[in-house]
């Protein structure tokens, strides 16, 4: 695979840390207009430039063009600014699909505005940059990014709020309001038939999910009810749907509890609350990366941490002598459990993972990790690190944690050999990794 070309200079200013110490934002004066060309793009999806000794982040801008903005925030090291008027557009820039993106519209997407080719270099430069900054690597082996087959119609699950009537719809960027949807380009054609197949008109709806097997056909709604009464329900269609109590608690109201996916050529069960990848298509891409860069052989002992429905589990265990897998989920281990019925080299292992690592007998040859957005703690950490596994294959789907975390096991006797940057969230700030350690010491 071919290296990214040498990065532009980019930053990432992220609102945590002791940036949460400041005062709240002043509110800048109205008119506050100035000229800029942005020089990159930061990971939350705003272009960042410079004006009066600050950087300021401005979305729906893209580098490289030059704009006419409005400061809306100051704050003491950097400010916001709105996007007022595109006075060179970047050759680029494109007219978005959906008719909800703007900055008064739904916040679910931030990049519709870029070409999507563009929009997989710019994440892969940002990943670049994350690792030189956060995780301080000063050539960091960034592949060229692995792209969505379209771009578009990819979701295979959404979650929406509902408005005070009980219309159902997604945030509106930057805040708290619900804005009511009638067309979503990124949702799978399943997913999006399902949602208009629906009449959601429910008040007392406060959360409402959708899910399907992009590969079987099912579907499933997954709903939440302000006083946790099950709602009327008048279904004319083959579907499940089950009702969440605030405290997780799953009831099935109609048809199954789980959906199936086929991924790779094997089933899955998915239960409502268990966590899946958003890609179905782009998980298989996961799963090859996985197998390739750990190169698994028949006597060999293999974790894989936060294992969920057991997606990788299965096809590691065709290779390994024993895989461990780690699941702090309880209805994912009860998924994890049917789905790998037929590997008798697999022991699961439900609790967290810091826990549950130190129940594994003996060092490993291999691990697999695929933590939620946070990265590892501390204590999970160096618990892995205590099986000595020789390589270890870390998916992420936060390129600032990665690099957190690189840097971390990289003190711990590991060098990096790569991060493959796969595109599961077209449209969206996200980029998803597969990085790839070998110990080194």
């Amino acid at each position: 695979m071919s290296r990214l070309p040498s990065p532009v200079q980019l930053l990432n200013y992220r609102y945590n840390g002791a940036q949460q110490t400041e005062k709240p934002p002043r509110r800048a004066a109205l008119n506050n207009l100035f000229e800029v060309t942005p020089f990159a793009m930061g990971h939350g999806g705003d272009a960042i430039g410079r004006h009066a000794g600050k950087a300021v982040f401005i979305p729906y801008a893209i580098p490289g063009e030059r704009i006419r903005a409005e400061i809306v925030e100051e704050h003491k090291h950097y400010a916001r600014a709105g996007l007022v008027e595109v006075l060179e557009p970047s050759p680029v820039r494109v007219t978005p699909a959906c008719p909800h993106f703007g900055p008064q519209g739904c916040g679910g997407c931030q990049l519709q505005h870029i070409a999507y080719s563009a929009q997989v270099q710019l994440k892969g430069l940002i990943v670049k940059d994350q690792l030189q900054r956060i995780g301080k690597f000063e050539k960091p082996p960034i592949l060229e990014p692995i792209p969505d087959a379209n771009g578009w119609e990819y979701r295979n699950h959404a979650l929406f709020r509902t408005t005070a009537g009980g219309d159902p719809g997604f945030l509106i960027a930057g805040s708290h309001k619900v804005l009511p949807i009638t067309t979503c380009p990124v949702l799978h054609p399943l997913l999006a038939e399902l949602y208009h197949s629906l009449d959601m008109t429910k008040p007392n709806i406060e959360r409402l999910e959708l899910r399907v097997g992009t590969a079987t056909g099912d579907l499933m709604v997954i709903l939440q009810t302000y006083d946790e009464e099950p709602p009327s329900l008048h279904v004319d269609f083959p579907l499940s749907i089950v009702q969440v109590r605030h405290d997780t608690t799953p009831t099935p109201l109609v048809g199954l509890d789980y959906i199936r996916e086929v991924v790779k050529g094997r089933e899955f069960r998915i239960s409502a609350t268990s966590f899946y990848q958003v890609n179905s298509g782009q998980a298989g891409r996961l799963i090859e990366l996985v197998l390739d860069a750990l190169d698994i052989q028949s006597d060999e002992k293999v974790v894989d941490a936060y294992c969920g429905v057991g997606l990788f589990t299965a096809f590691l265990a065709k290779k390994a002598s024993l895989v461990t897998g780690i699941e702090l989920n309880r209805d994912a281990v009860a998924d994890a459990i049917y789905n790998l019925a037929d590997a008798e080299n697999v022991t699961l292992l439900e609790g967290p993972v810091a826990q549950a690592l130190q129940q594994v007998e003996g060092a490993v040859d291999a691990a697999v990790l695929d933590p939620p957005r946070t990265g590892l703690d501390t204590e999970a950490l160096d618990a892995l690190v205590a099986l000595s596994p020789t390589r270890i294959a870390y998916v992420s789907c936060d390129p600032a944690t990665l690099a957190r975390d690189a840097r971390r096991l990289v003190g711990q006797g590991y060098a990096l050999a790569w991060v493959q940057p796969v595109d599961l969230f077209p449209q969206t700030f996200h980029i998803e990794n597969v990085a790839l350690f070998f110990k080194s010491s």
